[in-house]
């Protein structure tokens, strides 16, 4: 078992630069990649979103790759039309506001665009090109890694909760052959207050109480309550088991349900609420599963 949400990252130094590549996801009912490169990396974009498509199944999906300069010189470029223009501006507004400023030309450089790093513009290199790849690679590792341990997190979550689930429906199995018995006693006594004991028809009143007492019986529920909790402990053994546990927990949902509306016993109602509660709780974290 997966989670949708992860991270990963991995770096490497090539000559003249340091490349940085990032991934993270949060959950998704498709595949939503977003992949950001920089200008040179550009022409690769097609091949590169199609490999990670194949190794990233579901999820809202970030790939960033960044590129830092390890020089230690760069060649640098002033645009002096523009500095002049500051330059002229500013001192304008001090001899308006009366102010005193001699270092207006510090002031000019750090003005956006005057001062610009020149990058020698160069065809993609097959052989960087191929670490940078290496480099996602890593990555997609470490964010595949990410995954897998929340996976082991939630499976654990999930594997106690539906025991919970499993252990209060043994609950209601004990619960049920005396909730019968009751609910026959119950009804014999009510009669035998309003009728005399020598005007009850028998026979007739054994059928009315199979008939009603059929519509109470919650064997079939049972039974396919626990069909759908084991079906669910196997199904989390599966890859890329989400969308699969989730329509399993909606079984499970209208198999609890059913016994709750058909009980007809408060012990039995308590229980069932109690499932419910954990089964919720299951629901919301399936969300997030592969």
């Amino acid at each position: 078992m997966k989670s949708m949400t992860g991270f990963g990252k991995a770096t490497t130094e090539i000559p003249g630069k340091k490349v940085t590549v990032e991934v993270r996801s949060l959950n998704s009912k498709q595949l939503d990649l977003n992949l950001r490169l920089p200008y040179l990396y550009k022409e690769k974009e097609l091949e590169l979103r199609a490999e990670i498509s194949k190794q990233i199944e579901r999820g809202k999906v970030d790939v960033s790759v960044f590129t830092e300069s390890t020089l230690d010189i760069l060649p640098v470029s002033i645009n002096k039309k523009l500095a002049k223009t500051y330059y002229n501006e500013l001192k304008s507004l001090s001899e308006e506001l009366a102010e005193v400023n001699p270092n207006l030309l510090a002031l000019v450089v750090k003005m956006p665009d005057v001062m610009k790093a020149e990058r020698e513009i160069v065809e993609l290199d097959e052989v960087e090109w191929k670490q940078v790849k290496t480099t996602v690679d890593k990555a997609i590792d470490a964010f595949q890694k990410f995954r897998s341990d929340e996976g082991a997190t939630l499976s654990n979550e999930f594997s106690n909760r539906i025991g919970l689930i499993d252990k209060l429906l043994s609950e209601v199995i004990i619960m049920d052959a005396p909730r019968v018995e009751n609910i026959r006693t119950r009804i014999k006594n009510s009669l035998a207050e309003a009728i005399e004991k020598e005007k009850i028809d028998q026979n007739r009143f054994e059928q009315e109480l199979i008939y009603y007492i059929e519509k109470l019986d919650i064997t079939e529920e049972k039974l396919r309550l626990k069909t759908h909790i084991d079906y669910f402990l196997n199904t989390m053994n599966e890859p890329a088991s989400g969308r699969k546990l989730g329509f399993i927990s909606q079984e499970i949902g209208r198999e609890i349900n059913t016994i709750g509306s058909k009980a007809n016993d408060a012990s039995v109602q308590k229980l069932v609420v109690q499932m419910k509660d954990e089964l919720e709780k299951i629901k919301e974290q399936l969300l997030n599963v592969l």
